[in-house]
C-alpha cells in the first residue's frame, strides 16, 4: 500500500479548501448553507406533491439562507395559505415569502 507523502496530503486539503472556497465565492453562502437550501427545497416541495392537489405540485419553490419563496398561480386563496403553511412547517425554515398568485376565474 503506498503511503501519502505530507506534501500530497497538503495538497488535497489545499484542493478541497479551494473547492469550499470556490462554492462561497460563487453563491455568497458556504458549502453548509447551500446544503441547508437544497434540503429545505426539496421537503418543501415534497410536502406540497402529498397533498394530493395538483395545483400545489406546479409551485416554484426555492430556497435562499432558508427563507423559502414560493411563485405560480394557484386556484384559491385556500391553497396559496396551506402552501404558505407547508412551507413554514419544514425544519430549519426561517421565513416564507408568499408570491403565489390566486388564479381569476
Amino acid at each position: 500500500m503506498r503511503r501519502l507523502t505530507a506534501f500530497t496530503a497538503f495538497t488535497i486539503v489545499a484542493l478541497i479548501a479551494s473547492a469550499l472556497a470556490a462554492c462561497t465565492s460563487m453563491t455568497g453562502k458556504t458549502a453548509g448553507e447551500n446544503v441547508d437550501d437544497v434540503t429545505i427545497t426539496s421537503e418543501v416541495k415534497a410536502k406540497l406533491a402529498a397533498e394530493k392537489i395538483s395545483t400545489l405540485t406546479k409551485i416554484g419553490v426555492d430556497t435562499e439562507r432558508r427563507t423559502v419563496y414560493l411563485t405560480g398561480t394557484v386556484d384559491t386563496v385556500e391553497m396559496r395559505t396551506r402552501a404558505e403553511e407547508i412551507a413554514r412547517g419544514v425544519k430549519h425554515v426561517s421565513g416564507v415569502v408568499n408570491n403565489l398568485t390566486v388564479q381569476a376565474r
